[in-house]
């Protein structure tokens, strides 16, 4: 008996045991100051005296001196502990230069490319005939100034059959993506995966909606579905506010890769 009751015992302590999750404990500050310095016509950010490194250990240098002052900001704006799921310029630098996946620029243009099959704005339901009201309203007239800017004939679906984009609309956006760096097209992947909306991202870039927008029409069912439901206090607000933070950041980092090459494109030629 005793011998029965001292295996259950045992049993049940190493069931708590195993169920005990042990979380990594957070970074602390190691660093008084940030600052950034230019070798060989990159830029790199340093806190105190040490370079910054990825998480490859590669030193982290990137080509656009506002890029290295607002990374550098990041980690000046931490406190007494490192809080690195919200350095979302930093990620974003330290993916361009560690490559994780190995991407060539025509690679990653093809993931890209395969979200527009299931773009978030695309799909109009049928059985709430409020909601689909609303989403023409709202997403309409963007899908129609994307398919003005960027000449295609992109159209939406109902239901949840998937939108039939053909490939001559797909080489156009292509061709559009692949004038950027691999570093732009990087900020491109994580706007677009954030937003699940190709066009949405590509009207964020180029200011046709403030980011607010964009995030407000990605998020348009669940908030239609809040104002029935309810809203749960503050959770959807930080959720929102999280998602804006990820989209600014993504859209500024393209625009900071992209600005030599706009500059460039807009001299007059010589001759």
């Amino acid at each position: 008996m005793f011998k029965r009751f001292l295996f259950k015992t045992l049993a049940t302590f190493t069931v708590k045991q195993e169920s005990v999750r042990h979380y990594p404990a957070p970074i602390k500050r190691f660093y008084r100051k940030t600052g950034i310095l230019k070798s060989d016509g990159h830029f790199e950010v340093t806190l105190d005296q040490r370079k910054l490194k990825t998480p490859m250990g590669r030193v982290f240098s990137v080509d656009s001196e506002p890029l290295a002052l607002a990374v550098a900001a990041e980690w000046d704006a931490q406190k007494s502990n490192i809080v690195q799921s919200n350095m979302h310029l930093t990620a974003l630098c330290s993916t361009a230069i560690d490559n994780p996946n190995n991407f060539n620029k025509f690679e990653l243009v093809q993931k890209i490319l395969g979200y527009m099959d299931t773009d978030a704005i695309l799909f109009h339901p049928t059985n709430e005939k409020d909601l689909m009201g609303l989403q023409e309203n709202e997403w309409l007239p963007i899908i129609d100034w994307f398919n003005d800017r960027y000449c295609t004939n992109i159209q939406p679906t109902e239901g949840i059959s998937p939108p039939q984009i053909s490939q001559d609309n797909k080489d156009k956006i292509q061709s559009h993506l692949l004038s950027y760096n691999f570093a732009a097209v990087n900020g491109f992947a994580f706007a677009i995966e954030s937003l699940k909306s190709v066009i949405l991202t590509l009207c964020c870039v180029d200011r046709h909606i403030s980011i607010e927008k964009a995030v407000t029409l990605s998020r348009l069912e669940e908030e239609y579905q809040t104002e029935y439901w309810g809203r749960v206090e503050w959770a959807h607000d930080l959720s929102q506010l999280d998602l804006q933070a990820r989209v600014a950041a993504a859209v500024l980092f393209i625009h900071l890769n992209s600005s030599l090459h706009l500059i460039k494109s807009k001299q007059p030629a010589t001759g």
